[in-house]
């Protein structure tokens, strides 16, 4: 199975540079890191809003749309998700509660 996030990351970065008038992710790219992080923001409601309401079809739908708009933001910041899934790894084995008590100093 192909990997699909490598993929996605792959289209953003081209067309994050492409005409805004022929593409919504150089559209939305070109209105800034701000537009982005709202338009992920809103996806993440969203999502929210259709796990509430208990509607299996639309949270895949909405799941889709946060990771893609998330990719699209860490792609922003120059971020690939190969940094994502190494701090998951760092993650793995570490109780929450330790995990998060270690980022009081960030």
């Amino acid at each position: 199975m192909s990997d699909i996030i490598k993929t996605l990351e792959d289209i953003i970065s081209q067309r994050r540079i492409a005409d805004p008038d022929a593409s919504y992710v150089a559209k939305l790219a070109a209105k800034g890191r701000g537009e982005i992080a709202k338009k992920l923001g809103e996806e993440a409601v969203e999502t929210v809003i259709a796990s509430l309401s208990n509607d299996r079809d639309a949270m895949i739908a909405e799941s889709a749309d946060l990771l893609f708009h998330h990719l699209m933001l860490l792609a922003d910041m120059g971020i690939g998700f190969e940094e994502i899934k190494s701090e998951l790894q760092r993650r793995e084995g570490v109780s929450g509660i330790a995990e998060k008590a270690s980022r009081k100093d960030r």
